[in-house]
């Protein structure tokens, strides 16, 4: 146990922006062929969670004054029973009851008055289990919790009974960002916190929007630029759906790439965009490019998770090709966006402007979370699993999907995870404006299976 201690900046925003229509949760879901030990597992979580990472043990404390600042607090009462919730997949058991089962969990926020996750356990899925776990932002970002999730795994059945692996980023079977091979260009942004003044006001934060405006093309991203009304905008809601696509060959979506020197997450990324232009197509709107928000990991390649977490990330804008004509054009666009952000600054700039939120007071953070939410769609995640099998708690994963969530008004989310192999997207969006996910899924995957076609032609 850790005692007490204050909430960084940036974990401060996601804490704030928590809503009943857009909770600040990162949810992902991992599968088995064959039945879990539930109690072997509940083992691991304690040693390789809870024991490891002392946030898992505290909860959130909120200032007494609208100046002050939260703080994480061990909890007197904590239990890991608490935390670990068994249920069973109604009849059939098949890909649909899980995703009803994920669904009606997106939108129940956790307990405040307890360390803010949960790992449900879940039987009779096909002849297997399943196991949803579900973190609050505060605690960290996708990509760290996506290792410490990885830590929990083994190379063989029996790895959980010897010693704790080395997971580190970087290394084989550790996971990577929403860029890939960006994160070593900008892997100095993270030194610019200790460069940002102790106590930020909202004259830093126009600041850093002033030196946005003089950065060129970020300006017009960051603040001129706005998504157009397309039947993937409207009022959100409470419910959320979760869809995700089947398995394909990474072998194949390399394939693609040589078609144009394109990377697996160029591909990928073209085929997204490729599923929301059909998307607008089948709905009655015009094609238009859409903007999607990117994660990037600030963290230093191969170092270890600190034991405290946190979020060191930044999120850039990607217009995604949904306005170009055909699936060719759009993985060569996709590939040139890309490679443009990989050479800008912009990932520094909004790292700056979301630790000075954290600094600012809710109300201010939350209006210009708002601002920037506004001018996309959603966040697009790209994490780059195991490339072997891993076993959990003994029981060998056949599968694993995560989705970050959205902020504001957005939409949809996309996540897509490489493993063994093989490689899924999956889509999280709003049930109130996104009447037919899975049409989403058809279409991404009509999408790949045309480049594939083309890659193998030429």
């Amino acid at each position: 146990m850790s005692g007490r201690r204050t909430i960084g900046a940036v974990d401060a925003v996601w804490l704030t922006m928590d809503r009943p229509d857009n909770l600040m949760v990162i949810d992902s879901v991992m599968w088995f062929d064959e039945p879990a030990d539930w109690v072997r597992l509940a083992d691991v979580v304690q040693r390789r969670l809870v024991d490891r990472y002392p946030v898992f043990s505290q909860r959130v404390i909120e200032p007494s004054s609208p100046l002050g600042t939260p703080h994480w607090e061990d909890d007197p009462d904590f239990s890991l029973e608490r935390h670990l919730r068994r249920a069973v997949l109604p009849s059939p058991g098949d890909d649909r009851s899980l995703q009803q089962y994920v669904e009606a969990q997106m939108s129940r926020p956790l307990d405040r008055a307890r360390p803010l996750w949960e790992v449900h356990l879940l039987d009779g899925f096909g002849a297997g289990s399943a196991v949803l776990t579900r973190f609050h932002h505060a605690l960290a970002d996708g990509m760290a919790l996506a290792e410490v999730l990885l830590s929990l795994t083994d190379e063989h059945a029996s790895g959980d009974t010897t010693e704790l692996p080395d997971i580190t980023p970087g290394r084989k079977g550790g996971s990577g960002g929403g860029l890939s091979g960006l994160t070593a260009a900008i892997s100095g942004a993270s030194r610019l916190v200790p460069q940002l003044p102790g106590t930020l006001s909202p004259g830093h934060l126009v600041d850093l929007l002033i030196l946005a405006g003089r950065t060129g093309m970020i300006a017009d991203k960051l603040l001129m630029s706005s998504n157009p009304e397309t039947p993937l905008s409207g009022a959100i809601g409470p419910d959320k759906r979760a869809v995700w696509s089947s398995p394909r060959r990474l072998a194949d979506v390399k394939c693609i790439g040589r078609l144009a020197g394109a990377t697996v997450n160029d591909v990928l990324v073209a085929s997204v965009s490729g599923a929301l232009a059909a998307y607008l197509d089948e709905h009655g709107g015009e094609r238009a490019d859409l903007t999607t928000m990117v994660p990037v990991n600030l963290r230093r390649p191969g170092a270890p998770l600190p034991r405290e977490l946190g979020n060191q990330f930044a999120l850039v804008m990607l217009p995604l090709a949904t306005g170009a004509g055909t699936a060719v054009h759009r993985l060569s666009e996709s590939k040139r966006r890309m490679d443009s952000i990989k050479g800008s600054p912009e990932a520094m700039l909004t790292f700056g402007i979301i630790n000075a939120l954290g600094r600012t007071n809710r109300d201010l953070a939350r209006l210009v979370v708002d601002f920037f939410a506004a001018k996309a769609i959603g966040v697009t995640t790209n994490v780059a699993g195991p490339r072997t099998a891993r076993y959990l708690a003994g029981t060998k994963i056949a599968g694993v999907l995560g989705w970050v969530p959205g902020s504001g008004q957005q939409t949809v989310g996309v996540c897509i995870f490489s493993y063994d192999g093989t490689v899924r997207v999956g889509f999280k969006v709003d049930a109130a404006v996104v009447s037919d996910p899975q049409s989403l899924v058809h279409a991404f995957e009509a999408e790949l299976d045309t480049l594939l076609r083309i890659a193998r032609a030429a």
